[in-house]
């Protein structure tokens, strides 16, 4: 699933050429997709004649900010958005639901899996939403609130890798980069939330900022099938342990080994990490 830095490289990719942009047409192939309101036409008909002003996210969200609506739009595992100027190009199957506009250009959606959701809302009440309201901080916002973060994790007696992925408490990280921000720290994915002292907390808060940038920089982690319309990005070739089971730590040289945490596939240095006493 796209994390917080694919998401972002999408929003930044969509926002170049799309701001501005009239609906012209709504074609909805696969009506599961769009959520929030059961009748399809009214679903085109809201969108016919509005302008793209902008384009946000919110953790894993993207935000479509039109003159009257918020389009809000999670891609789930393998959604992406193709921009075409030939807009007489062949489509499959997989293209569930295409914006065309009044200059002749479309965006198309397509999703190989159909997990991908579609929500429009009046403007302004995007961050009531149902799936919005509840997101916790994000790592990469300027106002992050440290200590907000330190007693959501001290309160806890999960392991520490259990609690990043809870969007609730830290937005935006999935598997990958909570891995990543991990071994940045040094810190074992099994440590109970609560036995982290306030350092390392810091270090932590550090670990997941510098993480996500450098992915956003790289533009993403392209595992399966990533892709924005400028193509695939680049940072599965800069992870520091995710996916690299067997092969020697960056720091140390140990190999990295792979555990269960939470269900999820979970990679380590046995070494930098140290073990937490309780699991000895």
């Amino acid at each position: 699933m796209p994390e917080l830095p694919e998401v972002e490289t999408v929003r930044r990719g969509l926002e170049l050429v799309l701001i501005g942009k009239v609906i012209k047409e709504v074609q909805v192939f696969y009506p599961k997709i769009i959520r929030s309101l059961q009748d399809m036409e009214q679903f085109k008909f809201l969108l016919i004649g509005q302008t793209i002003r902008s384009i946000g996210r919110r953790g894993k969200y993207l935000l479509f900010y039109f003159t009257d609506y918020t389009l809000i739009s999670h891609l789930r595992m393998e959604g992406k958005y193709i921009y075409t100027e030939k807009p007489n190009e062949p489509y499959d199957q997989h293209h569930h639901v295409i914006f065309s506009f009044t200059d002749g250009t479309e965006l198309r959606y397509r999703d190989v899996r159909k997990f991908g959701t579609m929500d429009l809302v009046k403007r302004g009440n995007e961050m009531s939403f149902k799936g919005i309201k509840k997101l916790g901080q994000e790592p990469i916002d300027p106002h992050f609130d440290p200590e907000r973060f330190k007693q959501q994790v001290r309160q806890r007696s999960a392991p520490i890798k259990q609690i990043l992925l809870n969007q609730e408490i830290v937005s935006g990280l999935g598997n990958i980069y909570v891995d990543d921000s991990l071994a940045l720290s040094k810190i074992h994915p099994l440590r109970q939330g609560k036995s982290l002292t306030d350092q390392e907390i810091s270090t932590l808060i550090k670990s997941m900022k510098q993480v996500l940038e450098k992915a956003i920089e790289k533009g993403g982690s392209t595992i399966r099938s990533f892709e924005t319309i400028y193509g695939k990005g680049s940072m599965q070739d800069h992870l520091l342990v995710y996916g690299r089971t067997g092969k020697p730590c960056l720091f140390c040289g140990t190999s990295i080994q792979k555990i269960k945490v939470a269900g999820r596939g979970t990679h380590f240095c046995p070494n930098c990490q140290k073990e937490p006493k309780e699991y000895n």
